[in-house]
């Protein structure tokens, strides 16, 4: 059959050798796993990927949400090619496109948050032909007040050290300040002993010559 068509048979071929040399490979997400954020303001899901095919046309984004007290899953986003944002439920005219496919960022941002929100988010990309890997999860908390974090105690820890070496730099100034007055002191002291002391052994001198010339 393919000695009547060789070129049907060389595609063949090449199809084979291109599929044999094509690494399998399968998209990896990253997300922060963990967020906290206050009742009432906009939080940005942050979802990034890696990917060993090339981002093109073919990507696609699926954001779904699994609430924390059960219930079915529910859409908050799609991507392919435009953003397209759910027309109705939960998450309509609250979630916006935030990623940038390019830089393999397809993140989003959620509006008003309400204690309701609380759950589970996933992220999902497909870039074909990487379609497998697992689904990224947020697991998304809404509390009143945010509790101190990480980020919090190294920032207060950074700030400390700032003020220390600022204390630190003015004690030596001062130090240095009062250490050459003294030593300008001392300098004008004995300037002024110096004149006296010459006075003196003038006087004697003189006390002496005149001693002298009455014997």
């Amino acid at each position: 059959m393919y000695g009547k068509n060789p070129s049907r048979a060389g595609l063949l071929l090449l199809g084979i050798q291109l599929t044999a040399f094509w690494p399998i490979a399968a998209v990896e997400i990253y997300t922060s796993q963990v967020l906290e954020a206050v009742n009432g303001t906009d939080v940005r899901l942050k979802c990034t990927f890696s990917s060993f095919a090339p981002v093109g046309d073919a990507l696609t984004v699926t954001w779904n949400f699994r609430p924390r007290d059960g219930g079915p899953e529910q859409f908050v986003f799609y991507y392919h090619v435009d953003p397209f944002k759910p027309m109705s439920g939960r998450f309509k005219d609250r979630v916006v496109w935030d990623g940038n496919p390019e830089r393999y960022d397809v993140s989003i941002i959620l509006w008003k948050l309400q204690f309701d929100d609380n759950g589970t988010y996933t992220c999902q990309v497909k870039n074909p032909p990487d379609v497998d890997g697992l689904i990224g999860e947020i697991r998304l908390s809404v509390v009143h007040t945010v509790r101190f974090s990480e980020i919090y105690f190294l920032a207060l820890a950074i700030g400390s050290a700032c003020v220390l070496m600022v204390i630190i730099v003015i004690v030596v100034v001062l130090v240095q300040h009062f250490r050459k007055k003294r030593w300008a002191e001392r300098a004008h002291k004995v300037v002024e002993i110096k004149p006296k002391e010459e006075e003196r052994l003038n006087q004697e001198k003189k006390v002496s010559i005149y001693l002298e010339d009455t014997d």
